[in-house]
Parts: C-alpha cells; sequence; structure tokens
C-alpha cells in the first residue's frame, strides 16, 4: 500500500502559486517558504508548507541535502527535438553573413532537415527523441512539447508523430505531441489540389484514431503558408477539436493576428511583432510564448516579452530546440539570457517556465506546487533563489522529480 511521503527540507520552497497568468510580475509578488516540505501520495502533491509542520508518525521522510532551492519541474512549451541529421553547415553560414532565407535557397534550412529526417526509421528517431530528453531532463524539464513537421507528407509526418508517441513511454517525464505538418510547402509536392487540404483530408482523422495529436501547428511566415493559405486549415482543425498553435511574428507579421483570430493557444516566436501586434495579444487569451534561443542561433532580435508583459499579456518562455534556428537546447540558459536582455524579474522567469508554459500546453495539473497537482519538482544547490539565474544557466538541478518519484540525482 502507498504511503504518504515527505520531502524537505528545502531552505526556500517556490510553489509558484497565486500569481496571475497575464502582466508584469515583480520579485515582491513570489511566494517563498522557508524549510519548506512537500507532502506527496500516489504522484501527486498532498500539501505542501513549513517542513516540521507537516512531519507526523503516518509519512515517510525523503531527506534532502543541506541547501535546496525547490520549484515546479520546468515545462518547454516548443521544441523540435524529434529529427534527423544536423545542420551545422547552416550555423557557420550564418555567421558568415549568411542569411537564413538565403541558406533554405542554397539547398539548407528546414527542407535538409526534412531530406535527413525522411532518412531515418521510426526507431532511430524513437533513439533520437530519448537521447535529447534524457539531456532536457537533467535541466529540470519534467514536460516538454514536441512538434512533427520535418516530414511534410502524411507518411512522414505519421512516421514522427508514431516516434515521439513511443519514445515518451521509454523516458521519465512527459511529451506533449503537436503536428505541424504546416511547416513549410514541400518542395517535392506532387499530389493533385493543395497540400494543406490533403493533410486535412488523410492525417488529421489518423491523428485522432491513433491519439498521435491534439494540437495543430502552422508556420505563418513569407517563406511557410500565409494567413490566407493557413485560415481553412485551422478551420478544419477546429471543427475537429484540435487545439491551435501558431509560429508567428519570426521574421514578418501576420501571424499573431491568426492567433488572436483563431483563438490559438499560443503565439510563439514573435521577434517581428510591433506594437500594433503586442497590443492584440495581450487583449486575447493567446499566450505569447517567447523562443530566446532562436534568436541566439539567428542572430537576431529577441522576442519583445518587457512589452507584451507591460502591455498586459501572458509570456511562456521555451527553448525551441531544433537542429537550425535553435541547436542549444538549453532552457535555463536562453531564459536567464533573454531576462537580461528584456530587463524580466526573476518572478517573470521562472513563470514563463513554469505555470504560464504549462497554460501554454492546456496542462492544469502542473506548473505549481499545490495539492492535487503532479508532484514534478526540482531543486537547486543554493540557499538563495536568484542564484538560478544569476549563473545563466550554469548553477544546474541537483535533483528532479517526477511525479514524486526522483528521477535525477547529480553527483
Amino acid at each position: 500500500m502507498s504511503k504518504t511521503k515527505l520531502i524537505g527540507p528545502f531552505t526556500q520552497l517556490l510553489p509558484m502559486t497565486g500569481l496571475p497568468l497575464k502582466g508584469a510580475l515583480h520579485d515582491d509578488q513570489l511566494p517563498i517558504i522557508s524549510n519548506g516540505g512537500i507532502l506527496v501520495f500516489e504522484g501527486k502533491i498532498q500539501k505542501i508548507g513549513v517542513f516540521e509542520d507537516l512531519k507526523s508518525p503516518d509519512v515517510e521522510v525523503h531527506p534532502i541535502k543541506e541547501k535546496a532551492v525547490c520549484l515546479p519541474g520546468f515545462i518547454d512549451a516548443h521544441t523540435h527535438i524529434c529529427f534527423g541529421g544536423s545542420r551545422a553547415r547552416d550555423y557557420a553560414m550564418r555567421n558568415a553573413g549568411v542569411s537564413y532565407l538565403e541558406i533554405a535557397k542554397a539547398g539548407g534550412g528546414i527542407w535538409d532537415t526534412v531530406t535527413q529526417t525522411r532518412k531515418a526509421s521510426q526507431s532511430m528517431l524513437e533513439d533520437g527523441i530519448v537521447q535529447r530528453s534524457k539531456e532536457h531532463l537533467r535541466k529540470g524539464i519534467t514536460t516538454m512539447e514536441v512538434k512533427s513537421g520535418y516530414g511534410l507528407s502524411v507518411d512522414e509526418e505519421l512516421k514522427m508523430l508514431r516516434a515521439i508517441k513511443m519514445a515518451n513511454k521509454n523516458i521519465q517525464m512527459d511529451l506533449i505531441p503537436t503536428c505541424l505538418a504546416a511547416h513549410m510547402k514541400p518542395k517535392d509536392w506532387t499530389g493533385e489540389g493543395d497540400y494543406l487540404d490533403e493533410i486535412v483530408a488523410l492525417l488529421f482523422p489518423i491523428l485522432k484514431a491513433e491519439n498521435l495529436a491534439s494540437r495543430i501547428d502552422a508556420f505563418v511566415e513569407e517563406s511557410a503558408f500565409s494567413p490566407k493559405e493557413v485560415a481553412p486549415y485551422f478551420t478544419e482543425a477546429e471543427n475537429m477539436g484540435f487545439s491551435i498553435t501558431v509560429h508567428a511574428d519570426q521574421f514578418t507579421t501576420g501571424g499573431s493576428e491568426v492567433a488572436v483570430r483563431f483563438g490559438a493557444v499560443s503565439a510563439d516566436h514573435l521577434e517581428a511583432s510591433t506594437a500594433k501586434e503586442i497590443e492584440l495579444l495581450a487583449h486575447s487569451n493567446v499566450i505569447a510564448t517567447a523562443l530566446p534561443g532562436a534568436s541566439l542561433g539567428l542572430g537576431c532580435d529577441f522576442t519583445p516579452a518587457r512589452r507584451i508583459l507591460d502591455a498586459g499579456g501572458a509570456l511562456a518562455i521555451a527553448s525551441d530546440h531544433n537542429p537550425g534556428s535553435a541547436p542549444m537546447g538549453d532552457l535555463l540558459t536562453q531564459a536567464s539570457i533573454l531576462g537580461t536582455f528584456e530587463k524580466l524579474s526573476n518572478t517573470e522567469v521562472l513563470s514563463g517556465m513554469t505555470f504560464r508554459a504549462a497554460a501554454a500546453l492546456e496542462l492544469n495539473d502542473r506548473g505549481t506546487l499545490k495539492p492535487g497537482n503532479l508532484a514534478d519538482f526540482i531543486t537547486f544547490p543554493t540557499e538563495n533563489y536568484q542564484d538560478i539565474t544569476y549563473h545563466q544557466g550554469q548553477l544546474q538541478p541537483d535533483s528532479v522529480w517526477k511525479n514524486g518519484k526522483q528521477v535525477f540525482e547529480r553527483n
């Protein structure tokens, strides 16, 4: 029979509760429990509070190292970690002054990864996802979104999404799949009619039948799909009960307006967003997801995170881990750097990787430490939570807990 576990004491316990989903946040709003503890029963949080107050003869104590800051497990709400091959050549070309679009025209870019991903077997893709997921887990990620989008045909997109589903069974974190069949127009498209029409007719029903994804994404950009082209695609997705998310305003605007129009869960990228788009997002329920890894990989402006928050928007922060524009795949480092350039408070940075990221994935059972939520949490070897962003990703979690079980400990 399961027994209630008391985990702690934590020098500082940051439950990330009681904070608003939208708008700016100040560090004096951050709840901190000194010498805190977490009661866990059957993978969920039963209670949090002062460690000594939670002790009783009926609980099994799991002591923590002498000093530790505890907070919810990080949630990475936007990644592309299902892929084949490498784009190191692209990275070198960009640093030599060649633009993203010029690289694509020269045979690099997304289509290069499509070619390499198509050559990979489903089992090879599964192995890659598992290996990358384990790296993210060690960095404190307990839930991670993973997109398709490097298949760009019905069969190849299915291969990717099946690989994501199978990989999820072999790792100690949760993967949230998203169908990004509308990543770009396939260069080898020879079918009758429109590519997106075929995806709707042939792929969407299988996603439902095999429970491969409940989320549909599209890249709204001059090099991919226009707002006019994706409108009927998203309409069909909505009619079939899929949630919508959008790659928006990365190089040109238009995508965020589509996201608001269709009530998307999130609009991701937003590096090109102007005051118009910021106000539009802030007055909607769309989560604005910043992807600082893409800005670092491409050498372009960051998402205007400060202006989005000050306008009253909700800001999540994700890694965009992918082989082309964001190969680093280190959420904490990227978020810390974004905080420096965009002047974000620690509370805004940590919120963007916890409960606001959970909202970007429509997950209401994680992102905060409160009774009834999953017991997903991480600890850092410090007495002061400010050290987490201060060290810009160099201070790593020393333990990771998923569903109340310790799944990683740093020696």
